[in-house]
């Protein structure tokens, strides 16, 4: 009989202690609400218990904003925001300048929070640069053919060649020329053949 009492105690603990965050978690809400950086809003809904974001249920956020000389804007619907659960943004719904927020909620009690955030112009994203080839920024115009190495190089190639022709051609001439003077006749002719005889 003691023993089954024991256990039904520590059963009954261990009830006890999975249903507190449960209970905690079923707590008041609190709405944190900041600027985006940019023209949009963003809120975070806490339990005001244990400060833990509301994750096991998605809340009916509605935003309205009022700026300086009386421009206002809303009331805007706010949607679950992909950072995370518990977060919500409303979007680029605002134009440059400080403006002061407010969010309302109904869970079943109305949830209000405000707040004054500053929108501001988003920056545009740098774009993207396409690598240039080599082959691209070149360019083949005389002064910078002869300026680089490889046109300097043609040069010199072409000089040694013509100069190489050039010796090419005299040589040959002169070998051509060295035959017609050796048939050159020196001194008198030796007469060929007999001596015709006079009757």
């Amino acid at each position: 009989m003691r023993r089954a009492i024991t256990t039904l105690a520590a059963l009954l603990a261990v009830l006890l202690l999975g249903a507190t965050p449960a209970a905690a978690h079923g707590g008041k809400i609190k709405l944190e609400v900041a600027g985006d950086g940019a023209t949009g809003v963003t809120v975070r809904a806490l339990y005001q218990s244990d400060g833990h974001p509301v994750e096991d249920k998605v809340l009916r956020l509605t935003l309205t904003a009022t700026a300086d000389g009386g421009r206002t804007a809303g009331p805007f619907d706010l949607g679950p925001a992909a950072e995370g659960r518990g977060f919500y943004s409303s979007g680029a719904v605002l134009t440059p300048g400080r403006w002061t927020v407010v969010v309302t909620a109904a869970d079943p009690n109305v949830i209000r929070a405000e707040s004054t955030v500053d929108a501001r112009t988003p920056q545009a994203a740098p774009a993207a640069s396409t690598p240039v080839s080599p082959d691209a920024t070149k360019t083949t115009t005389p002064e910078t053919d002869a300026a680089s190495g490889s046109g300097g190089t043609w040069w010199t190639v072409a000089f040694l060649v013509a100069l190489a022709l050039a010796g090419v051609t005299l040589i040959l001439v002169r070998r051509r020329a060295s035959p017609n003077a050796s048939r050159r006749p020196t001194g008198r002719p030796v007469p060929t053949g007999r001596p015709r005889r006079h009757g």
